[in-house]
């Protein structure tokens, strides 16, 4: 099928990579004209490395044109940071069609963005907005053109909005991911599902001494101390207890079996963990303050997490301490300046009328 890819970053290249090397028609659109121009050039080619080996893809278009770069797709993955999403949104909005899917992966509500975007434009296509849980891909780029996919996820749990297009959108979806893509519910259910904002604060805020000291550091092998994770798991714990309030129905997909050596699976399998630190390259030169596990995963998915909290009346102090910490590290209120369910524009709806809007869509 015709897949629109939005983004320059690893997610997008791997994205477009794997979705060419399957066979599917994939257009690359990026804002970088440059970096355009240069793709272009080097023959709209891009190097995959997995256990495999290195293979090429070679992409249908590599644009700035984003109108172009959607036309006739059946489904538009936007993996860009959360702190990209309401500029992209605004630009992609006047040329949805009915029957297109937008996907985030994942998503911190951003599906509601793009949603909002569409309907504030003008635009009454009937289009399916989606998010999971994770990143499909556990990857980096190694140059301009190539990128490394250390592992690809098993399990996607995603969220649709509106909901009663979810049969749908998840049929698009899993002709990309096949037998990956599942249902978790709603928007916000998928929304819940997101890993970020739960494994990175703790790493990045706990192991600030030598990410400060040492030139490269890699959070995710020596800075994942015992320690660090019972943390990460009582923090998890919130937010699943922020999904259980609000009605939704498991499986949470914890994080501690992301690491568990037995028992359920998390989203991307057995070992994924031990793929992660092997491949080495998430051994990095972080700076705390401008780095997007603290910008992402900190000021946006947690001030978006206690917000749910405060509609669901989930008590989070692990989600209000890290986010008091990295406010004082990076000089700025997190609270104010992140995601919230108010700058949203949903701060006046309680359960009921926001799962009204969720089912529905905007009317």
């Amino acid at each position: 099928m015709r897949i629109a890819v939005l983004g320059g970053g690893n997610g997008s290249f791997a994205a477009a990579g794997d979705f060419a090397l399957a066979g599917h028609e994939v257009r690359l659109w990026r804002r970088d004209k440059p970096a355009v121009e240069a793709h272009r050039a080097a023959g709209n080619r891009i190097t995959v490395k997995d256990f495999s080996g290195e293979r090429t893809a070679v992409l249908a278009a590599v644009t700035t044109d984003i109108a172009a770069a959607i036309d006739g797709a059946e489904l538009i993955l936007c993996p860009a940071p959360a702190f990209a999403q309401a500029d992209i949104a605004a630009t992609l909005a006047p040329h949805l069609t009915d029957g297109q899917v937008v996907f985030l992966p994942p998503g911190t509500f951003g599906a509601m963005i793009f949603a909002k975007a569409a309907w504030d434009s003008g635009n009454r296509a009937a289009v399916a907005f989606a998010e999971t849980g994770t990143l499909p891909w556990l990857t980096r780029k190694h140059g301009p053109h190539t990128v490394a996919i250390t592992t690809r996820a098993k399990y996607l749990p995603t969220g649709i909005f509106p909901r009663h297009r979810a049969t749908h959108a998840l049929a698009v979806m899993n002709k990309a991911f096949p037998g990956v893509v599942s249902d978790c519910g709603d928007a916000l259910s998928g929304a819940l599902m997101n890993a970020g904002p739960i494994i990175h604060p703790p790493l990045i805020m706990m192991n600030a001494g030598p990410i400060e000291h040492f030139e490269r550091w890699d959070i995710h092998k020596e800075g994942t101390q015992p320690a660090i994770r019972r943390v990460t798991d009582a923090l998890d714990a919130e937010r699943i207890a922020i999904r259980v309030a609000l009605g939704y129905d498991g499986p949470h997909f914890p994080l501690a079996d992301h690491y568990a050596k037995q028992g359920a699976e998390w989203m991307y399998g057995r070992g994924s963990h031990d793929k992660l630190t092997d491949s080495g390259d998430w051994r990095e030169h972080l700076v705390l303050t401008e780095h997007r596990y603290m910008l992402e995963d900190t000021r946006i998915g947690l001030s978006f997490l206690a917000s749910a909290g405060a509609l669901a009346g989930v008590q989070t102090p692990l989600v209000r301490g890290f986010l008091a910490i990295a406010s004082a590290i990076c000089g700025q209120n997190f609270l104010e300046t992140g995601r919230t369910l108010a700058s949203l524009g949903f701060g006046a709806y309680d359960k009921a009328k926001l799962q009204a809007l969720l089912q529905e869509g905007f009317r």
